[in-house]
């Protein structure tokens, strides 16, 4: 029988050194467009000077990346593809002009990962102690973008980003949906020395049975952030924290589990928000070249007089034009006692033109109305799913 080949044999060397000046000239290649390419947004830079719009073009993007996705014949994975876009996508906005991103802090927080993930790592992430912060910095201008939970498939909405729309001027420029995966991180090297556990309620909640049948003398210390426990779990000897698996590698620390959660279908729904203000001048972009079209969503926000059949009159609007609702949902309007206002998400880009008489019936029979946003259909981020994770890997949400 032949002998079989290994890397230790001489015509193997051959091959892998052949092999690896073949990558160095394609290195080469790759760097000379990538700086092409950055010359060509310059470019865009100067042309586009002076103006106040928002640099981030969501709808660009996105149809940039199906286009490619559907040229994509691999081996390249189709996630490698996206993931390695949207940084080039990043570096050239900061090219233009540097992009400045509110995010509820501290820095490590599920929200800020979810955040370099979509909008990539050239940006400039600025903490906020609290969502009130992350909106009024998107409505002064101090920011161009901020990134905040909308909902969550497990605990459901998130109430005071909702109140918020309703206090600024702001608008969802893009969504993005992100699977929360907790894992238990530490200094020390094993479950055994852990006598105390840190987290925001939330994480200890949804990973109760972990604990209680891995660490079940641990004491359970609930702290404002994921990221503020991880920092806390780090000076303490015998303890630990709950939290996003990128701390470990951000703190130099130990992950001791991965998927801990007892739920696996753990989803949030993030939105990317702009001042109203930078996307006035904002038109509709041409479709780029053999894009394949992505689904639309639309959210909204009305008032209604209080009579019967008021609601019933929009619901009828939307259903004749075969207009598909994804969420609907009241809140109570501040300052008016029993009063609320209605968010709903619709599966069409209500902004294009054949849809203007409708728009037009859904202000007339509305107390107020307003268009929060048209956008893409977001995008599933999973960076957290490990390969090496015996357990199966959950389906996507449906509502995603």
């Amino acid at each position: 029988m032949p002998s079989r080949m290994t890397a230790s044999t001489p015509d193997a060397q051959i091959q892998l050194a052949e092999a690896r000046r073949r990558i160095d000239a394609i290195d080469e290649k790759l760097l000379a467009l990538l700086n092409e390419r950055s010359n060509l947004s310059l470019q865009v830079g100067r042309i586009k000077a002076g103006e106040k719009s928002n640099i981030f073009k969501p709808q660009r993007e996105t149809e940039i990346l199906e286009r490619l996705s559907a040229l994509n014949q691999g081996p390249l994975p189709d996630k490698a593809l996206k993931s390695i876009w949207r940084e080039i996508f990043s570096a050239s906005r900061s090219l233009q002009r540097p992009l400045r991103v509110a995010y509820l802090g501290p820095l490590g927080t599920f929200s800020y990962f979810a955040g370099a993930e979509y909008l990539g790592h050239s940006a400039n992430f600025h903490s906020c102690g609290n969502l009130p912060q992350v909106f009024e910095e998107v409505d002064a201008g101090t920011c161009d973008l901020g990134v905040v939970p909308l909902e969550n498939s497990l605990q459901g909405t998130v109430g005071v980003s909702f109140d918020l729309f309703i206090k600024h001027s702001v608008v969802i420029q893009a969504e993005l949906f992100s699977r929360i995966s907790h894992c238990l991180l530490s200094a020390g090297d094993s479950l055994a020395e852990i006598k105390t556990v840190y987290s925001h309620p939330q994480a200890l909640a949804q990973c109760a049975q972990w604990l209680r049948a891995h660490l079940p003398e641990a004491g359970l210390v609930p702290l404002d952030s994921t990221a503020a426990a991880a920092r806390r779990a780090q000076e303490e000897p015998g303890a630990a924290s709950i939290g996003n698996g990128n701390l470990a590698e951000m703190l130099r620390m130990n992950i001791l589990a991965r998927r801990i959660e007892d739920e696996p279908g753990n989803w949030t729904r993030f939105v990317v928000i702009a001042s109203e203000a930078s996307t006035k001048k904002l038109g509709a972009l041409p479709s780029v070249k053999g894009t394949v079209p992505s689904a639309f969503k639309t959210s909204m926000l009305f008032t209604l007089q209080d009579r019967p059949g008021a609601l019933s009159e929009v619901l009828d609007l939307l259903a004749q034009n075969r207009v598909n609702m994804r969420k609907l949902e009241s809140r109570p309007l501040k300052g008016h006692c029993w009063r609320y206002v209605f968010f709903c998400d619709v599966e069409q880009d209500l902004l294009q033109p054949e849809h203007a008489e409708l728009l037009e019936r859904l202000a007339a029979v509305c107390m107020n109305f307003r268009i929060l946003g048209s956008y893409h259909a977001g995008p599933q981020m999973d960076q957290s799913w490990n390969p090496d994770d015996t357990r199966t890997a959950p389906a996507a949400p449906a509502a995603c």
